[in-house]
């Protein structure tokens, strides 16, 4: 079982996000298996290339929740807002916003429900987009995602974006 050991408020600018879009949930395996990391990864000159954006960029699991809508399940990566898209992968362009990040330390699970109550604990109001969606990412960033420490525990990035 994961607890939430931090929760804040990130400033990030705006930036792209390219990926693969699902219609739900679904195994991160093809992403590897089809190299769409390396592909988004060469598109932006390198890793290096967010995280001089955003210090905690890495692999996403990126979610759209809109009322009467179906719901959408992205992974990929945030990107430079310039950042040309690769054949077979789509793109979804963020503005300036604030992320409200929680950190879940554990087995790597986490619980969206737990990161929204947590958020709005600690005053923040999740955001909505222009359609009335709500969005929301797993965030996998090196190393605490991917380095387990002395009692083999993770932290798993859960974070929405809030309104502004």
């Amino acid at each position: 079982m994961a607890e939430i050991i931090q929760c804040y408020r990130e400033a990030v600018p705006a930036m792209r996000f390219i990926g693969r879009k699902y219609d739900g949930f679904t195994s991160w395996g093809e992403c590897f298996s089809t190299d769409t990391f390396g592909a988004i990864e060469r598109a932006m000159g390198g890793v290096e290339a967010v995280r001089a954006l955003w210090k905690d960029g890495g692999y996403v699991g990126l979610e759209r929740h809109c009322d009467g809508e179906p719901f959408a399940y992205y992974i990929g990566m945030f990107t430079p807002p310039d950042t040309p898209v690769p054949n077979g992968l789509c793109s979804v362009d963020f503005d300036e916003a604030c992320f409200g990040v929680c950190w879940f330390y554990g087995d790597g699970s986490y619980d969206p429900g737990a990161c929204a109550a947590r958020l709005k604990d600690a005053g923040f109001k999740i955001g909505k987009d222009a359609q009335g969606a709500v969005w929301s990412f797993q965030n996998c960033t090196c190393p605490r995602y991917t380095t387990p420490d002395e009692k083999g525990n993770i932290i798993s990035d859960y974070a929405f974006i809030l309104a502004s």
